[in-house]
């Protein structure tokens, strides 16, 4: 029989969110290096590159999650996204830390940036290329308010950047609005986006304590 055979298998990607691991630091530095390399414009200095890369410290100081992609069955032999996944084994479960959060618990963190009393921060998110569409990075950050709440947090800030735009998309889907009074930029070429979800109205927060204390 002639001709060229092609095969495809059903992919069934489960994503779970956890807790960054010790042996794991150098490869969720990786891929958000990668993630923020792939991004338009050339904008990663070295410097910052270097800071991305330091989960370890992040992990000390911060709460650092990561999405650890699971297939449970083979890839589609023809794809060019998930079926390259590193790891991904016909027939086989095949585990992959695919993406990268850094949750700040409060405006006290060494990690804050412009966060506001009582609120949590998310820094640093990404999803290797690779491995994007997924749904790591939702989960990420569904992961993310989760954690926030139950800190007890009156709601949850984040700055990306104007070429960030699937991520403003997974943002606004969540239901984090833009905070442009909140916008900031560091560097001349780097202009920050605010964007801001509210997690609990201030009569809510009364009822629970007082969110000067960022223990609370």
């Amino acid at each position: 029989m002639s001709g060229t055979l092609q095969v495809r298998v059903q992919v069934q990607v489960q994503v779970q969110v956890r807790l960054v691991r010790p042996d794991e630091y150098e490869r969720a530095g990786e891929l958000v290096v990668a993630a923020y390399r792939a991004l338009p414009g050339g904008h990663l200095s070295d410097d910052y590159a270097a800071l991305l890369a330091d989960v370890a410290r992040r992990a000390r100081e911060a709460e650092v999650m990561v999405a650890v992609i699971a297939g449970t069955e083979g890839h589609d032999l023809n794809s060019t996204d998930a079926g390259h996944l590193p790891g991904q084994v016909l027939g086989q479960v095949a585990r992959h830390v695919a993406g990268c959060v850094t949750l700040v618990s409060d405006a006290t963190s060494p990690w804050a940036e412009l966060l506001e009393p009582g609120e949590a921060g998310i820094r640093m998110l990404a999803v290797e290329p690779r491995a994007q569409h997924c749904g790591a990075g939702r989960a990420l950050v569904e992961a993310c308010i989760s954690r926030s709440k139950e800190l007890g947090r009156m709601g949850l800030f984040l700055h990306t950047t104007p070429w960030m735009t699937a991520a403003q998309r997974l943002y606004e889907s969540l239901g984090f609005e833009r905070a442009r009074y909140r916008d900031w930029t560091p560097v001349p070429e780097v202009p920050l986006l605010a964007y801001r979800l509210e997690l609990a109205s201030r009569r809510s927060a009364d009822g629970i304590g007082s969110f000067d204390d960022p223990e609370v």
